[in-house]
């Protein structure tokens, strides 16, 4: 499968990393492929999103409007036009 160019959502928490950028592109074939890429372009920014299991517990990654949880995780495969949106999950309780 070719690489695609993906536009990213970037969560606020994470913009400090992206130089304060809200979306950014990157290249992949797949979803892991694309947090490598950024990776490489914002150092410290695959370990904000992913540990030793996957992609933390507390860190939502879709790719349009479908949870990548649900789909084939890290391995699900991109095409051209895809979106793919971090959002931390929201924990609090009464």
């Amino acid at each position: 499968m070719a690489d695609t160019e993906t536009t990213i959502r970037i969560p606020t928490q994470l913009r400090t990393l992206t130089g304060g950028q809200e979306e950014v592109k990157a290249q992949g074939a797949t979803v892991a492929e694309i947090i490598e890429h950024l990776e490489r372009a914002h150092p410290g920014i695959r370990a904000r999103l992913l540990d030793d299991k996957g992609v933390r517990r507390f860190v939502n990654i879709f790719v349009g409007d479908e949870d990548i949880r649900f789909l084939d995780g890290l391995a699900t495969p991109l095409k051209t036009g895809d979106q793919i949106t971090i959002v931390p999950a929201i924990a609090g309780g009464a």
